[in-house]
């Protein structure tokens, strides 16, 4: 779909042109440092000569100096190294080879809100991912595969609805949209990024005061993690934008001493925390002493108690003092730490119990806690990361794992096959790779698997350890959207090992599997045009079935059963 640029079309230093259907790499995109230093600061804010470029900035007021900026200290000074990240691409962004570009969108992540001919340039898979993902909130960041772009993946963002009442408000949530999308950037492993304009014209927010929040929420962040990230493409689409994104560029990413202290006298006033956020005095949060209570009558003088009780007397008074500021609901909530510590001594008693009769049969390692929620998401988001940037090609050529069609019922199906899993020439941990990338996207729906142990039995399987640590990696949406696992030909075996997985590994995903015999029972799940069946397990079906299964025509592969 996609052919590479030209040189010629895209000269070093120019600005492309937008074509639609070219890729267009990162080696073909000026750099910030490298373009003209030429209209930096030829030209004043305000300047009549430039009426339509120019829209002024109801948020932001002069710094206040004289012009000069002598004696000041810059609050964006020169830094060669984050200036060699920053690019600007006059284009769509949907024809960039960048780890991912940016997608402004709405709550619903739908496509008549979103970025304009993303969906189009996308394809249909991704309107079908954006469907699962539950929305996102204002402010945030979620992310999804790029299907048919040249990016590899996509971060959705929702940016807020603009009011001057509230221009504070919109002001810190849009700059949360460009910290969250430079956050799930790094957390997904990626390095590049391309970004549009968040802030659009149909949230009524203005160009200029939400060009000057991009810019320095990116500045403030490359300063903390510009280690991480090899470049971030503004992106934009219009002569407005362009010509915004060149003269701000100067304030905040100067190239040299002469464009630092020319933006001494142009920067606004605010510009923000360490995040580039603004800072509303008003909503600091105040410590305040507890309010002073009068006791009208002392529980009792401890001058007329003996010694020994004038502490307990002391306590007393101080505790009821206390109380009266204390919520009840907080302090039953609160557990004793010794009863904690013992419940979690017993709870790790028993499942070391566990453990060890598992090693004892011979199913291997099943130590260590589970993982909570969190820990699962993360290590399911490092496996993803490392397959998606991975070439397992080599995996895929085993054709132990593979994508079939619908079962009766329309769920997507995944195909396993038993006896293509040779263990002695796989690697494990690039297989684990390629499950995850490969279940990737049917996991986030209602699925099921069918599981071809014909012949298996002839080789050595993982044992249940594995399994477990795969069972982890795939994550609690795998569990939750499984719908059965379809076995056929099992043996007595396998059906033991798959009773020891209940026991030790997790009983709700395991008591889901449905033992089938013969092909023509499978066939009542799964139609037969929606497998790929491999020719052994139709001869294994004849052998097992005492010359009562299935049989194929060679020409026309058509199934049907032996009288």
């Amino acid at each position: 779909m996609y052919r590479p640029v030209a040189t010629s079309v895209t000269p070093r230093g120019g600005l492309p042109t937008d074509s639609g259907d070219t890729v267009v790499t990162l080696d073909q995109i000026p750099r910030w440092s490298d373009a003209e230093h030429k209209s930096s600061f030829d030209f004043e804010i305000g300047d009549q000569s430039l009426p339509s470029l120019y829209f002024p900035d109801p948020l932001t007021t002069q710094s206040g100096t004289d012009g000069s900026g002598i004696g000041s200290v810059s609050k964006f000074p020169v830094d060669h190294e984050i200036n060699s990240k920053i690019y600007l691409w006059r284009g769509s962004p949907w024809n960039l080879e960048v780890d991912a570009v940016v997608n402004s969108t709405s709550e619903n992540l739908d496509e008549a809100h979103s970025s304009p001919g993303l969906f189009d340039a996308a394809g249909p898979g991704l309107a079908e991912e954006c469907a699962t993902l539950g929305g996102c909130r204002t402010g945030m960041a979620k992310i999804t595969g790029a299907y048919n772009l040249p990016a590899r993946r996509i971060i959705h963002t929702v940016g807020p609805k603009y009011a001057v009442k509230y221009h504070t408000a919109a002001e810190n949530a849009l700059s949360h949209c460009y910290r969250s999308c430079l956050e799930l950037l790094i957390e997904s492993g990626l390095q590049s990024i391309a970004m549009g304009c968040i802030y659009t014209e149909a949230k009524n927010y203005p160009r200029e005061p939400a060009a000057h929040v991009a810019i320095r929420t990116v500045r403030r962040f490359l300063e903390k993690a510009k280690h991480n990230i090899i470049a971030v493409v503004f992106c934009t689409t219009s002569t407005t934008d362009t010509e915004i994104y060149k003269r701000l560029l100067p304030l905040y990413f100067p190239r040299d001493k002469h464009e630092e202290e020319g933006a001494l006298s142009k920067l606004p006033a605010d510009v923000g925390d360490e995040n580039g956020e603004t800072i509303i005095d008003e909503r600091k949060i105040r410590i305040k002493p507890l309010p002073k209570k009068k006791v009208s009558e002392p529980v009792e003088d401890p001058a007329d108690l003996p010694v020994s009780d004038v502490g307990l007397a002391r306590r007393t008074s101080s505790s009821s003092y206390l109380d009266s500021f204390l919520d009840p609901a907080f302090m039953s909530i609160i557990k004793d730490p010794d009863q904690r510590r013992q419940e979690q001594w017993e709870k790790t008693a028993r499942a070391q119990r566990g453990w060890n009769c598992a090693r004892m049969l011979g199913f291997g390692d099943l130590g260590g806690p589970p993982l909570s929620a969190a820990e699962e998401y993360s290590l399911h988001s490092r496996y993803l990361s490392k397959a998606n940037s991975a070439n397992l090609s080599e995996i895929a050529e085993m054709r132990i794992l593979y994508r079939g069609g619908v079962d009766s019922e329309g769920r997507p199906v995944m195909v396993v096959v038993g006896a293509h899993f040779l263990l002695r020439c796989l690697d494990l941990e690039r297989f684990v790779m390629y499950v995850v990338k490969e279940f990737e996207p049917i996991i986030q729906k209602r699925y099921t698997i069918v599981y071809f142990h014909s012949a298996a039995s002839l080789q050595t399987q993982p044992d249940l350890g594995w399994m477990r640590r795969l069972q982890q990696i795939l994550g609690r949406k795998h569990q939750r959207n499984l719908h059965a696992i379809y076995v056929l030909h099992p043996t007595f075996g396998l059906k033991a090992a798959i009773v020891a997985l209940q026991l030790f590994v997790d009983s709700t995903v395991w008591k889901r599997v449905v033992y089938v015999d013969r092909l023509l029972q499978l066939f009542r799940y799964v139609p037969r045009e929606q497998l790929t069946i491999p020719d052994f397990v139709f001869q294994h079906d004849l052998e097992v079935n005492g010359g009562k299964g299935v049989i194929v025509d060679p020409r026309t592969r058509y199934v049907y059963p032996r009288r």
